[in-house]
């Protein structure tokens, strides 16, 4: 269906706009957009009415902002930051300022000129384009020096694999007494039970998908129906069965439509 790790981002979208912390920032925008009253909405409305149009226009473009940014990142190719940044803050712009015409449209009635359209949404666009590139430069420059203490163990079930099979955790798999492990490096042997090497993945975002197969949400690029089972692709090419006691949690993940 669709890629893992869109689906992982959206899943942080949405962590992150129900963060306590983002609701008290929305809130505080809200409430000092409408004391400052910009763009003319001092002159246009009284205070209670414009403190009601900022509480819809705050969260609703930052909610369709931040949703087409991570979007963006999450599909597409691993190009220069400036230019996905650039690219993502560009669409982000371009949507944000069609939200801002609907919510204007509905609540006053207002359009700008058909003249002026070009200009309102270079504007708007240009805006969402700078904080999507400062927010992008102080996160990424925040990621490089989070301490190696601080940073997500790899999972203990890596420390099995000889060093040069160690990549990214994909997927555990019973063969016999054994467990295959997967990763983005190959795969190997392990002889332990599969309940115990779950234990092993630690914090890795996944879940047994069925009895024989666990599988890392990160590494499903795409998921279809197979009856009333489905069928996971992983990044790798691997086919990973979900049987039906576990299509509940895969649906739960996004993986597939509930």
């Amino acid at each position: 269906m669709s890629n893992g790790s869109l689906h992982s981002a959206l899943r942080e979208w949405r962590d992150q706009f129900r963060h306590p912390v983002t609701l008290v920032l929305l809130a505080a925008v809200t409430a000092t957009l409408a004391i400052v009253a910009p763009y003319g909405t001092a002159d246009a409305m009284r205070p209670l009415p414009r403190l009601g149009y900022w509480a819809v226009i705050v969260p609703t473009t930052y909610a369709a902002g931040s949703l087409v940014v991570t979007m963006c990142t999450a599909k597409l190719p691993p190009w220069p930051f400036l230019v996905r940044m650039g690219l993502a803050g560009s669409a982000a712009g371009l949507v944000v300022a069609t939200v801002v015409l609907a919510v204007n449209a509905a609540l006053l009635a207002y359009l700008p000129d058909t003249a002026a359209l070009p200009g309102f949404f270079l504007g708007i666009a240009g805006v969402a384009l700078v904080v999507t590139l400062a927010i992008g430069a102080v996160l990424r420059q925040q990621t490089r020096h989070i301490p190696e203490a601080l940073r997500p163990a790899a999972p203990e079930i890596l420390k099995r694999l000889p060093l040069e099979k160690r990549g990214a955790l994909l997927a555990l798999s019973v063969e016999d007494h054994y467990v295959r492990v997967l990763t983005t490096k190959g795969t190997d042997m392990v002889l332990m039970r599969l309940s115990d090497a779950i234990k092993e993945t630690g914090d890795l975002p996944g879940a047994q998908v069925h009895r024989s197969h666990w599988v890392a949400y990160g590494a499903v690029k795409a998921a279809r129906k197979d009856g009333d089972r489905a069928i996971l692709t992983l990044t790798s090419g691997a086919e990973i069965p979900v049987s039906r006691a576990n299509l509940a949690k895969v649906k739960e993940a996004g993986l597939l439509p509930r």
